[in-house]
Formats: C-alpha cells, structure tokens, sequence
C-alpha cells in the first residue's frame, strides 16, 4: 500500500496505478518496491498563473540564482503573493530587469499576464475542468512557454495522471538505465514504449526519474546520445 498522505488530492486512485503497472512492467515493479515512494504535493495554492511565473523565472539558469530573482519578483506584488496580472502589466520592463530578468523573460511573464487577464491562461478551478491537451494547447500559446513546462504543470500542480514528458533529460535517462540502455531514446521511440503504461504514464515517469537518481551521475553522464545516420545521397548516372 502507498502513503496516504502522498494520495490526497491527486486526480487518480496511486494504489491502483501502481498495481496496475507492477502487472504489466517487470521493471517499473522493482522500482516500485525498491525505491522511495510516489510522492507529489498538489495541495499548494498557487494559480496556473503564478506557477507559470516561477516556470519562467527558473528557466536555462541555476536554482539558486532563479531563487533570488523569484523571491525579487514576489517583493514586487502584495502580502508575499506575486504581483496580480493586472499589476504586472504596470510594472516598467525596466524594474523587471533589475531582478535579474532577462528580456526575453520580461516579455514571458508580460505575456503570461495579458492572457491571464483575457482567459488564455484559465484559473486553478478552471484548470480542473480541462483536458491535458485543452491545457497544452491554451498554455503552449503563451510566449516562451513550451510543451516540457506544461507537462511539468499538468503533473506537479494538477496531479494528472497519464503525462509522459518525452523530451525530459531525467526521464529518458532514466529508461535507459532502467531498461539497460545504452543510448538516449529518441522521443518517438519512448512515446510508443510508453503505450504500456496508459493510463498512468505519470506514475511511469516519476519512477523513471527514480532510476536516474539512483543510479548517480557516474553512470548516468555515461549515457549518450544515439547518433543520427545521414542518407546517401543518391549519384544520377548520365
């Protein structure tokens, strides 16, 4: 049995996604009783809005350093909530940068508040009701958002329970090492593998980023990607 505590408020029955995949996947079923528990906390009270934020923030750059330019961001609004999308729009790019923002950033999260504002990026209730791909397609429209964070958002915040990030580094090496793998699989490769888990590839997920913790980066920098062979190109006889 799981930790209860580790059950509240996910969108899915954990015991039953893990008897489920212990029964189809020998592999993911040593991990399962071999490691940590599936644990994710989607208790917290933070709006897609302000999730995206902190998505934006910690982007291409080190956790500490992307720390402190949150923390900066949030000084910016009132009662230590980050600034509203109405207050955001208001703020000079200039006052953003001085956080530590790049530009480039600065129009994300400005982005980020207009749409939050016309109803592109729903609220946390609104989110409920929504399908993953309704939410990819309306969070994937806000600049500098891609596909990887809102399959982070769909697992960590709404507790979905069939995502499988194909482009995440964690996850794929992670296969690899628990299917014994020398090489990175290619996205289309790990999404039809993934057809096994349905319908809790996030389970699958969470557990293959157990795989690549536990193996340690001596083994895990080994891990190469496949390279990719080039076509002849065919010669025209005259």
């Amino acid at each position: 049995m799981t930790d209860q505590t580790s059950q509240s408020h996910l969108a899915f029955d954990l015991d039953e996604a893990v008897r489920h995949l212990s029964e189809r996947d020998e592999v993911l079923k040593e991990l399962i009783e071999n490691v940590r528990p599936f644990t994710i906390n989607v208790a917290a009270q933070e709006s897609p809005y302000e999730v995206l934020i902190r998505s934006i923030a910690y982007q291409s750059i080190s956790g500490k350093a992307a720390r402190t330019i949150f923390e900066r961001i949030k000084a910016l609004g009132e009662n230590g909530r980050l600034p509203t999308p109405e207050r955001m729009l208001k703020i000079p790019m200039a006052t953003l940068r001085k956080v530590g923002l790049s530009r480039a950033k600065v129009s994300s999260i400005k982005d980020l508040a207009k749409k939050a504002l016309s109803g592109v990026v729903p609220t946390h209730e609104e989110a409920l009701k929504l399908s993953d791909q309704e939410l990819i397609e309306r969070l994937d429209s806000v600049r500098g958002i891609g596909a990887w964070t809102v399959e982070m958002f769909l697992i960590f915040r709404l507790g979905r329970p069939d995502v499988l990030p194909i482009h995440d580094l964690g996850v794929k090496k992670g296969w690899c090492v628990a299917y014994k793998k020398k090489h990175m699989p290619h996205p289309k490769e790990l999404l039809k593998f993934g057809e096994r888990w349905r319908p809790y590839r996030t389970v699958a997920s969470w557990y293959m980023w157990r795989a690549f913790e536990r193996a340690g980066y001596k083994v895990t920098n080994k891990i190469r990607h496949r390279e990719v062979r080039k076509r002849k190109k065919k010669t025209v006889s005259s």
